[in-house]
This record gives C-alpha cells, structure tokens and sequence, in this order.
C-alpha cells in the first residue's frame, strides 16, 4: 500500500471569492489517517459569513526537511481533496466539531485515490485571550461647547475598524447632560468583539441633538493597548478634529483630552460559550407592504421583482442578514410576517403570516422567506399606514414564551420598511416591555424617506428609550440602518447591523445571570 505524506492548507474566502491563506499544519510521515497538532488561528466575527477552505496536499519527499512548510510549493504537490464550510457552522456545533467530506474539483490535478478522498475533521477551540472583557469608565476634560444656550450633551461611540477601513459601532455611553467635564458609566469591550488587543478603535466624543444629528465634539484613534496605558500614566490623551478635507497630518489637535479612570481585565463568559452549550439565535423577519412602496409591477417600486433576477432592497436585508443567521439556528424555520397590507377580502393588517396561513407563521429557511414574500406581493394589495407595535410584540411574545419554558434562545427580528411609522409611541411602548427578553431589532430603511424616528429608537443616540409610563428600557436593543448608507459600499448591510448583536446577547445573559450550558463533548 502506498501511504501519503498529507499536509493541510487552510484559506478564508474573501467577499471578492479569493482565497487568503490562513496557515499550514505539519507534514505527517506515511499516514491515510493523519491527525494534524499543529492549530491555525483565525479571528472569529459574528456579522460576517466567514467560509474556509481545506485542501489537503501529499507531500513529495524532497519537502521533508524544508525548515518551514510555508516555503513549501503547493503546485509541486499531489493534490489529495479539498472541504468547505462557513466558520459559523463548526463553532456552534456542541462539541465544535464537524466532520467534511474531502471533494476533488474537476480543475485540480486528480488525486491518485479517485473513488475515495476521504473526510477532513475541524475541531474549534477558543483562545483564553479572547475569553477577556476589559472594563473600562471614560472622562473627558475641557470639551468645546456645541448648544448655544447651555452646556454640550456628550457622549462616546466606540468602533471598530474594517478591513476596507469603514469604522463600523460595537459600543457607546450613555449621554451626560450639560457637562463639558463629563466621567460616563462603565464600558465593557471584550477581545472576540474587537479582535485583538492591539486592533485599533476609534473612539468619537459627540454632542448629543434630539434630531438625530450629533456634533462631532472630537474623536481619537486607539487601541485597548493604548487605552491601558492611558490608564497607567494617569495623563489625557488629545481629541482631535478631522482636516475637512480628510488629510490626517492636517487633522486640528484640541485641548480635549480622554482620560481612562479604569481599566479592569476578567475572564468572563463568550458568546462562543452560549452557542456552544446549545444556545440558538432564531431570525424572525416582518416586511412593509404599505402602498407608499410603490405598485410592485411597475419598475419603480421598491417590491419590484426584476425579471434578471437581481434581488431588490428587500431581498438583499434578507439574503445579508438572514444568511449570517441562519446558521445559529438549528431547524432553519424562520418566523416572517408583513405588515401595512390588506389580505384578500380582509382588512388593513398590520402582522400577517407571510405564507398566506392563518395557522403558522413558520417558513423553511431563507428561501422559503423570499418564496413567501414574492407570494405575498401578489395576493395582498398594499395599503397603510406604517405600524411596527403589532409587529413588535408578536416577537415579543415567541421570546416570552420560550422564556417561560426554559429554552436557551435569544430572537432577532429584522423589520425592513420604507417609510415614517406612524404608531412611534405605541412602538417604544412595545420595545421597552420587550427589553426584558431575549430579543434584539433590526431595522433596515429602504428608500429614500425621512427616517429621524428610526434613528430615535436606536439607542446609538446614548438615551435608553421611555415608554408612556415612564419606565426606562432596560437596555438598548434596536439597531437601524438606512440601506441607502451601505449600497454599493465596503461594509455590508450585515456587518452594519449585526455588529452590536453579541453585546446585546451577553447583556441580556448577564443582567439575568444565565450561564451557558454544560458543552457536551
């Protein structure tokens, strides 16, 4: 029998469909089962498709004593089988474990064992350091004065830098009113959030305005390294303002200075560790089928389906964002509703079972939502107007209910709409009852309308929404983009608003001190 002397070969898939490599195992001598020791270390983000690829090469003889297997020629290699899948899918395996099956692309020189290539298991582990959430309580001195009559309403959002270099939010203060001295409750950042502790942040100071549009008091760009410094030596850091024209060397350095008064590191319980006790996300989408759409036959409707088949606002919310999560909920049935529509022969309905039942509002998988909505546009006639309560508290209430039969999920309803909502307070009232539950918003504006009441239940402006009575949401759960803002740019739609999503998850999880499930190995 002739034995090969596999070696393994890990790339990650850019958006573009190139492949990057990763990393390279050790040879192993004269093995059909090789099992490689050697790990590869890939930096884990939730908002993000990551998909690998594996190949598996047989090393020629001449190669064993290269001191380095990256020196290694793969071409020069007998190429053995290649596996795919998307990083998510090993991660929230139980035992993060996934079994391949090795493929022989039709291009590739073919293998000498052409009936079989055999199979490629991945095992996952976290690493310790992305097990650490840093603490972290911000002050600010002497801040410029934005309001004309009284003192600036700072407050900090923190972001992370993309590899195109788009900053995208994964934090933020609460506001601090009339102070240009302000010290702000504590932050936690944890490394799986931001990627390491040398990845750069940028931290901006604005001034806090009701409409939506905050001044920018100043910003600076640092590194949770950098922050720990900062923290050491006791001494501000400088904001600066951004040349108008965008020279950084030009940039205005201001007497505002950022101070770290503590800077606090603990190992604490991951996101990974949810998903890896059994823990699932369950997407839950609701569609606007109001009229101020536009009629869906014409191509000037934001429902327009295009014959060429290139997807319209709305397909690609759902294809972005359904295409992350789905792979964080095991059965792939995925509650979708429209609302701001009038079903056959019935009145305006402001949540409607998106495959036309009146029993289930369950479809199966991403396809099954795109099937249902394409369906739906011609079996209901748009109407308005644009109400999202209804909505709100019918996810609501899938989340209580697995609540109260002790099930470990947590919800994401996406809402994609076009329009002003017109029911804002009754809205805020159904967001706060539902900021007790294992429930996060996403919301997507299409078009081109006015969306300021968007922005106001996003609670990136700093202030926690109030619902009629009074009371305060418990925490921050909507997320809203206006697709406008990401079409056509470096950083998806997904990426824009799921970004904040594991934060939101570890809040809920540790306000109601509920500890991941025992992993089963």
């Amino acid at each position: 029998m002739i034995l090969s002397d596999p070696i393994a070969v890990i790339y990650m898939k850019g958006r573009d469909g190139r492949l990057e490599e990763l990393g390279r195992t050790e040879i192993i001598m004269n093995s059909l089962n090789p099992a490689w020791i050697k790990k590869v270390n890939v930096i884990y983000h939730f908002e993000l498709v990551q998909t690998l690829v594996f190949r598996v090469y047989d090393v020629d003889t001449q190669f064993f004593h290269a001191e380095d297997v990256q020196m290694i020629n793969l071409d020069d290699q007998q190429f053995l089988g290649e596996a795919s899948c998307a990083l998510s899918e090993i991660i929230t395996r139980s035992n993060r474990s996934l079994t391949l099956d090795l493929a022989q692309p039709g291009e590739i020189v073919k293998s000498v064992h052409p009936s079989s290539s055999g199979k490629l298991t991945v095992n996952a582990e976290e690493s310790i350091s992305s097990k650490t959430t840093t603490e972290l309580t911000f002050r600010c001195s002497e801040l410029e004065n934005k309001d004309l009559f009284s003192k600036s309403d700072p407050f900090l959002v923190i972001s992370k830098v993309a590899e195109s270099g788009t900053t995208i939010p994964i934090c933020k203060t609460e506001v601090v009113k009339d102070d240009l001295d302000p010290t702000w409750k504590p932050l936690f950042l944890n490394i799986q959030q931001i990627g390491s502790k040398d990845s750069p942040l940028i931290i901006e100071c604005l001034n806090f305005n009701s409409n939506g549009k905050h001044d920018l008091i100043g910003k600076i760009e640092k590194s949770l390294a950098d922050m720990e410094k900062i923290y050491s030596s006791r001494n501000g850091a400088n904001l600066y303002l951004p040349d108008a024209i965008g020279h950084d060397n030009h940039n205005k350095v201001l007497k505002s200075q950022l101070f770290v008064d503590k800077f606090l590191e603990s190992v604490q319980y991951t996101f990974l560790d949810y998903l890896a006790g059994g823990c699932e996300l369950n997407f839950m989408v609701a569609i606007d089928f109001t009229a101020s759409n536009g009629n869906p036959r014409l191509p000037d409707s934001l429902h327009y389906i295009d014959p060429s088949g290139r997807p319209n606002a709305y397909q690609k919310a759902i294809l972005e964002i359904g295409g992350v999560l789905q792979f964080y909920d095991s059965d792939k049935r995925f509650p979708a509703w429209g609302f701001g529509a009038r079903p056959i022969d019935g009145p305006v309905s402001h949540c409607f079972n998106l495959n036309g039942s009146s029993n289930y509002c369950e479809v199966e998988g991403i396809q099954g939502i795109m099937t249902a909505y394409t369906s739906a546009l011609f079996n209901v006639s748009l109407a308005g107007p644009t109400l999202f309560g209804r909505v709100v508290t019918v996810a609501a209430d899938i989340a209580a209910q697995a609540l109260t039969e002790g099930k470990q999920k947590y919800y994401v309803l996406l809402i994609i709409t076009d329009g002003v909502i017109t029911d804002l307070q009754e809205t805020k009232d159904a967001i706060v009852n539902a900021s007790d539950l294992p429930l996060s918003i996403l919301i997507v504006g299409v078009g081109g309308a006015d969306f300021k009441e968007m922005e106001f239940l996003d609670g990136d402006n700093g202030e926690r929404l109030e619902n009629t009575t009074g009371r305060v949401a418990s925490r921050d759960i909507v997320q809203f983009v206006p697709f406008r803002d990401v079409q056509g740019g470096e950083v998806s739609v997904a990426q824009t608003l799921l970004a904040e999503l594991p934060t939101q998850f570890l809040t809920y999880m540790r306000t109601k001190s509920i500890e991941p499930n025992r992993m089963v190995l």
